[in-house]
């Protein structure tokens, strides 16, 4: 390849990852959206914090360990083997022109732009935990639990597979993270609302399960929206380049495959939702779409189209009875992550082989339990020492007044409330 040949494809699959790790980014206003939607109005100024905050913190905690314990020198395959030069970025400074022309084209992009598209999907794992605690966790312990998920347990199983740790080895599957990030999130939101427990009022002595309606549904539907925009970036980009007429076809095929199960999530999840219930639930209709687009995140370039509809279709429907099953066990997640990306998240692992040969079902069943035994454990871990600490959840009065006011000392919609101090 010449080199100004060479150049421009480097350049051009770097801007592709940058732009790529740009629409993973906006998906963190979509699940801000999302979750502001679904929880009631007095809790929905902490709710936007935790998001903001927490996008914050994993940019920062990635940069400082997380990308060098993912990306590591060397390693037994389960324990990355720690170099500080990977740490701060220090291994991630730009190739120079010289590097790249000399690697005959094994450099493809910049090392910064790695770690940007690397981060934002971090956030993002981190992201589901939000809207599953929401409405009655402490912020401050949120965001120490966010530390901890940030700098290492994500990027601990991340590395398993991404930096070339064991279930690579083992010939696991994940283009996207269905597992790496969606169970992963998953599974730390499920420790967490373990120990935390159920909302207040939320199921009656009885067994009787209380319905807790979200504030905005338009917001709710805004979030869906974005997020399956963003979503176009997250699987797009895990192609990781571009410049050649091989992978510019695989980005279409993956772009149209992730956009084909959102649809066909949303449809048989809005079907499912009318033939339990005999109403058109416009929340299962956007977790159905939701679940769609995990299902087909650990392999969107195998299937058809039709395939990936019917993926993105089956997680629609497991969606729906994975919520209501939730909430049989007493389980409360008011924005229903643990079935969107937990739940569903498996299926989209064990999906892998039925279009892809060279995948296989032991491989998938291996990763997803390691994925999700490590991730639950040390959450569960992290999140109980913290409640011994400081304790996780806020008081019964401040739950009952709204976290806005105990936690952040304002209203996300004073105006629907009253003026406070008013004669």
């Amino acid at each position: 390849m010449e080199s100004p040949e060479l150049q421009l494809a480097y350049a051009l699959d770097t801007f592709y990852f940058l732009i790529s790790g740009a629409l993973v980014m906006w998906m963190a206003a979509g699940f801000s959206m999302l979750e502001a939607g679904l929880v009631r109005a007095k809790n929905t100024a902490e709710i936007l914090t935790k998001n903001v905050a927490l996008f914050a913190i994993a940019s920062i905690m990635y940069m400082l360990i997380g990308y060098g314990i993912m990306y590591p020198a060397g390693g037994n395959g389960i324990i990355p083997e720690i170099s500080w030069s990977f740490m701060f970025l220090d291994a991630a400074n730009d190739h120079s022109v010289e590097a790249v022309l000399g690697s005959d084209g094994d450099t493809y992009y910049s090392g910064l732009s790695d770690f940007f598209f690397q981060v934002v999907f971090v956030a993002t794992a981190m992201s589901i935990v939000s809207g599953a605690v929401a409405e009655r966790m402490k912020l401050w312990a949120f965001l120490l639990f966010a530390v901890v998920m940030t700098g290492f347990i994500y990027p601990v199983q991340g590395y398993w597979k991404w930096g070339g740790g064991w279930l690579d080895g083992i010939g696991f599957n994940d283009f996207a993270g269905s597992g790496l990030v969606h169970l992963c999130g998953a599974s730390a939101a499920l420790a967490g609302v373990i120990l935390l427990g159920a909302r207040k009022g939320k199921y009656g002595k009885d067994g009787s399960i209380n319905a807790i309606p979200g504030a905005n549904l338009p917001l709710a539907t805004l979030g869906t929206f974005i997020l399956w925009l963003g979503w176009f970036g997250f699987n797009g980009g895990s192609q990781l380049v571009v410049s050649s007429i091989e992978n510019a076809n695989a980005v279409a095929g993956v772009f149209v495959n992730t956009n084909m199960a959102a649809s066909g999530g949303l449809v048989f999840g809005l079907i499912t939702a009318r033939l339990l219930f005999g109403k058109a639930d416009l929340t299962m209709a956007l977790n159905g779409a939701l679940a769609g687009l995990v299902a087909i995140t650990a392999e969107p370039l195998t299937p058809t189209p039709l395939a990936a509809t019917l993926i993105g279709g089956v997680g629609g429907v497991i969606v729906v009875f994975a919520i209501v099953t939730l909430d049989k066990l007493r389980i409360d997640d008011p924005v229903g992550a643990i079935s969107v990306h937990g739940v569903v998240g498996m299926w989209g692992l064990m999906a892998v082989p039925i279009t892809n040969t060279d995948a296989s079902f032991a491989a998938q069943a291996i990763g997803l339990g390691s994925i999700l035994a490590w991730v639950f454990i040390t959450s569960f871990i992290v999140w109980l020492l913290i409640k011994l600490i400081m304790g996780i959840r806020v008081s019964e009065e401040e739950e009952y007044e709204g976290v806005d006011v105990g936690e952040c000392g304002l209203e996300a919609y004073p105006e629907f409330v009253g003026t406070r101090g008013a004669s």
